[in-house]
């Protein structure tokens, strides 16, 4: 995954290469607290993949990954996303739900005019439903219409003070970013029974996990050993 995703954004311009670690995987300490939902090809390659991670409610905005965004740093905008993010924080609560930072949303090129990179978003919807609900966030580049598509199953803008948040440009990424929230409980309709079929499946798909770190699946499936080289697509 860290592979994919390093060699993607590499050529992208979202990163340089002294941000890769000497084997050229991307890392990022979030990705050893988060769930991976991962795309698999007949060799057993990843081939695409996108992170789900839980925040805590103890934490800060500071705590986010999305503090680090250009928008967060902006003196107009960053007061207004503060402000919605918490609202949203304030909503998930209570719920009784989580609220969530999507990411790490990387597909391999051969894939990008498939549907494997919509099926991989909306899989991220199985998964919050499977693990109890969510209210999240992403930040979502608008290269190779990574945005429009999270639009199009339920990601929309942020509001505060009755205003939407506007796209920006972020240097980090040298693109053309959107943050989106989403509420698992309100994917775009027509997308629902395709979300149902893929909670489904993903309740008998085998789940990876650190050694180090216990997995937290309700339906209490059994991890498998990744030495064993098995058919996998989802991994914590």
């Amino acid at each position: 995954m860290q592979m994919l995703r390093g060699a993607i954004y590499l050529r992208d311009g979202a990163v340089r290469r002294s941000e890769l670690l000497p084997d050229g995987r991307h890392h990022q300490l979030i990705d050893d607290t988060s769930w991976h939902v991962l795309a698999i090809d007949r060799e057993g390659r990843v081939c695409g993949g996108a992170r789900y991670h839980r925040t805590s409610n103890q934490a800060g905005f500071s705590g986010l990954g999305l503090a680090t965004s250009s928008m967060a740093q902006c003196d107009v905008w960053g007061r207004k996303l503060r402000a919605a993010v918490e609202a949203d924080r304030r909503l998930a609560g209570a719920r009784g739900v989580s609220y969530v930072e999507f990411g790490g949303w990387a597909l391999a090129e051969e894939l990008r005019c498939s549907i494997e990179g919509l099926r991989i978003a909306l899989a991220m919807y199985g998964l919050a439903q499977n693990l109890g609900g969510c209210i999240g966030v992403s930040s979502a580049t608008r290269r190779h219409h990574s945005s429009s598509i999270l639009r199009r199953i339920g990601g929309r803008p942020l509001v505060a003070e009755g205003v939407e948040l506007p796209a920006y440009y972020d240097a980090q990424f040298s693109c053309q970013m959107e943050i989106l929230r989403f509420d698992s409980a309100s994917p775009n309709p027509r997308y629902e029974a395709w979300i149902d079929d893929i909670r489904a499946h993903l309740l008998t798909t085998p789940v990876i996990r650190s050694q180090y770190r216990p997995a937290r699946w309700e339906t209490a499936m059994e991890p498998v050993d990744v030495s064993l080289g098995q058919h996998k697509s989802l991994s914590r």
